[in-house]
């Protein structure tokens, strides 16, 4: 399994680690921390030391509840930070983390490798016909609603099967544009309580049926810190706990804000597992 980003092709048959790189003073866990040129850049630079093989950048929260921003306020945050990390890092490979098509194509333009869209497609009709121009991967996640409703509509009959067929839905739709190279997310901590959160974990085997790669973000997010009832600053424990199982259920790329860790968890998992990199 492998996805071509840029005509570099990546190799997935063993896990991967895609660090977050947050340009938002409001994210859930380090809203407003990396700020300026400098500052963004040496915490760039750590994540690819220490093993990422993919830096998320995101210029919109998308935390339950976060204030919807104009979309030139976006690429005013965005837009430099792909610019010196471009720069910086020729040859990394830069996910940017929008739902609306114009910032995803001015990204792609100043280097970008690929798209992570938490709404997949539901957001601007244009991003999937953008994808497949470029000819990115195209990571599609599950949610319902937006960020700024989506709390109100955990509600399923069915969780699994309603996760998985909306994702399916996606998958067709994107395979009728020409999209080549599909991940998908089943969205962890959007439109799903905590208890839902780990139903979807203890199944998350049941999205091998895709035969795509599955990416998995569950850093620090609430179902960690309020299982164990700590902080968020205080939840790295946790997650690399959940890290492993998800591993072991299929994941073969953790979106991360501890990059070390993951990386850490990844060879445990291969010793474990015998999945040789």
């Amino acid at each position: 399994m492998t996805i071509n980003c840029k005509g570099r092709l990546v190799d997935l048959s063993y896990p991967r680690v895609m660090g977050i790189l947050n340009i938002t003073p409001d994210s859930f866990h380090d809203g407003g921390k990396h700020k300026g040129r400098d500052a963004i850049l040496k915490h760039a630079a750590r994540m690819l030391d220490e093993g990422a093989s993919f830096l998320d950048i995101g210029a919109y929260s998308s935390r339950p509840g976060a204030a919807d921003i104009p979309m030139v306020e976006e690429e005013e945050r965005i837009l430099p930070v792909i610019e010196w990390l471009m720069e910086a890092f020729p040859q990394s490979i830069l996910s940017v983390d929008t739902f609306r098509s114009e910032v995803a194509r001015k990204c792609l333009d100043r280097g970008a490798a690929m798209i992570n869209d938490i709404t997949a497609g539901a957001g601007d009709s244009s991003m999937m016909p953008l994808a497949a121009k470029y000819q990115v991967p195209y990571c599609m996640m599950h949610m319902k609603g937006t960020p700024q409703t989506m709390k109100k509509l955990a509600v399923y009959q069915d969780l699994i099967s309603e996760v998985y067929f909306s994702l399916s839905e996606k998958v067709a739709l994107a395979r009728s544009f020409g999209i080549s190279d599909l991940l998908i997310d089943p969205g962890f901590g959007f439109a799903k309580t905590i208890s839902q959160n780990f139903e979807l974990l203890r199944n998350l085997d049941f999205f091998r049926y895709f035969e795509l790669p599955l990416l998995v973000g569950i850093s620090r997010k609430s179902m960690i810190y309020k299982s164990l009832d700590t902080k968020v600053s205080e939840s790295l424990n946790g997650t690399t706990a959940l890290h492993m199982m998800a591993l072991s259920k299929g994941a073969v790329i953790l979106r991360v804000h501890d990059v070390a860790e993951a990386m850490e968890c990844i060879v445990m998992f291969q010793r474990t597992s015998g999945v040789k990199a």
